[in-house]
Parts: structure tokens; sequence; C-alpha cells
């Protein structure tokens, strides 16, 4: 188990080298996440200029106000558009990351190209993923007791663990949500020790950074109240993109593993390795 968690993190500090290689791979995630803001942004103003964020409130709060139908729809389109545009710019990075890996170069442009050209497909699989994330939400918040509590977990692990390939699939292979679901559970099959470790070891790397990212901006909090937390807020942004950029470079060179190919700047022995099941 130790073993296959440290050549997961060999695995993690190449694909930092490949980062380093070409550091453009950082900007998709700062693009996802101010898409992601300004899409947020639009659905409050609207749900504040509709009267829904007050009766959501207030429903959610257990007042007298109920949400109406068009309250619950306006919910579940902002749910399924945030997962849209977090998952479009996941494509993009995976599929210029794929480039990077197989020696070709690759412009922001290319990524951005390539995801939208799969948009019907990156729209079905957020319908699913935000569908299957309120089901899980929804029991675990009904579910009493502690192994219940477990049990949820677990089904939610396990459904990460399944889909960990979806989007390399649907973008490299051009199938549909539901397929790339069972192609990326078998390939899930042989690689299953190495999903868990994956991630756990990220897990780990966003809480650490977050944490180091903030230090500084807490200094400077107690000089400057205002330039402590817009500094937080930008090295926070950066750290965790930086991360999610490296979970994405991680994840294509998995893929291109698993399916035959050999990603450059990868030892082959750690991909070997990693692969075995716990």
């Amino acid at each position: 188990m130790f073993a296959n968690i440290g050549h997961t993190f060999s695995l993690i500090r190449q694909s930092w080298q490949v980062l380093m290689q070409d550091r453009k791979l950082v900007l998709f995630p700062i693009m996802g996440g101010v898409a992601l803001l300004a899409v947020i942004a639009v659905f409050a103003g609207i749900a504040a200029s509709t009267g829904s964020l007050d009766r959501l409130d207030t429903a959610s709060a257990g007042g007298q106000t109920e949400a109406t139908p068009a309250d619950l729809v306006l919910s579940l389109l902002l749910l399924v558009s945030t997962y849209s545009v977090v998952m479009f710019f996941n494509a993009a990075l995976i599929a210029t990351a794929m480039e990077r890996l197989r020696g070709r170069p690759a412009t922001i442009g290319y990524g951005l190209s390539k995801a939208s050209s799969h948009i019907p497909a990156i729209l079905g699989w957020a319908i699913i993923a935000a569908t299957v994330g309120l089901i899980l939400n929804a029991i675990r918040e009904r579910t009493d007791g502690f192994l219940g509590q477990i049990a949820v977990a677990i089904a939610g692990g396990v459904w990460a663990y399944m889909t960990f390939f979806v989007v390399p699939v649907l973008i490299v292979e051009g199938l549909g949500p539901i397929a790339a679901i069972k192609r990326s559970g078998s390939l899930l099959k042989e690689t299953w020790g190495n999903q868990v470790t994956a991630n756990f070891s990220f897990t780990l790397i966003y809480i650490v950074v977050a944490l180091v990212a903030f230090l500084p901006a807490a200094l400077l909090f107690s000089i400057s109240p205002i330039l402590g937390i817009t500094l937080g807020v930008a090295l926070v942004a950066l750290a965790i993109g930086i991360v999610q950029a490296l979970e994405g470079i991680f994840k294509a060179a998995l893929y291109d593993f698993a399916t035959g190919s050999t990603p450059r700047g990868f030892e082959q022995v750690d991909m070997r390795s990693a692969y075995r099941a716990l």
C-alpha cells in the first residue's frame, strides 16, 4: 500500500515537471474559476430580482414560505451550469495535456476548441453527475447513524472512482456520457488501487497548498486587512489552479498509459507500479 502511495507521489512530481515545461496549462483552471464566478453571479442576480433567493433562504431555514417550482428549476439550472463550466475547462485542460504528453504542441485555443466540439457529451455528463450528486446528498441528509453515513460515503467514493476517466474518454474516444462511464469503469477494474491513492494524495495536496498559500496573507492581514484578504484570495485561487492543473495532467497520463500509449515525461516503472491493485 505504502509503495503504491509512494509511486503516486512520484507521478505527481512528474506532473509538476510537465506543468513547469508548459505553464499555460494552469490558465484552464483559472479561466474556469472566472467563468464559474460569472455564472453564479448571473444566477444570483436572477434569483434576487425574482424573489427566488429570499424564498429559497426562508424554505431552507424552515420558514413558512415555500419554494415555487420556478425556484427549484432555477436551482437545478444553476447546479447543471456550474457542473458544465467546471467539466468544460477540465476537458480543455486534459485535451491540451494529452497533446503535450504525446509530444505535440498544443495551444490554449486547441484545448478550448477540442472541448467545444464535445459540448453535448460534456453537458450530458454534467447532468448525470449533478443528478447523482443531488441523490447522494439527499440520502446523506436523510441517513441517521454513523454506519449509515459511512455507507453513503463509500457509495460516493465508488462513484467517483468509477467515473475517474470519464472526461478523457469523452474527449479522446468521442463516446457519449453513458458509454464513457462504462468505459471508465472497465479501465478502473485494472487500476482500482491507483484510483484510491490518487484521489487520497490530491486531497492532501489541496489542503496543504491552500494552507501554505494562506499563511502570507494571514501575516499581511494583521497589518492591512484589505491587502491581506486580497492577497489571500489571489494566492489561494492560484494555488488551487496549480493543483487542478497537476490533477488534469496526472489523469491524462494515467489514461494514456491505460490505453497503451507512453506519456512523455513519466517514468514507466512508476506507471506500472501505480497500476497494481492494493
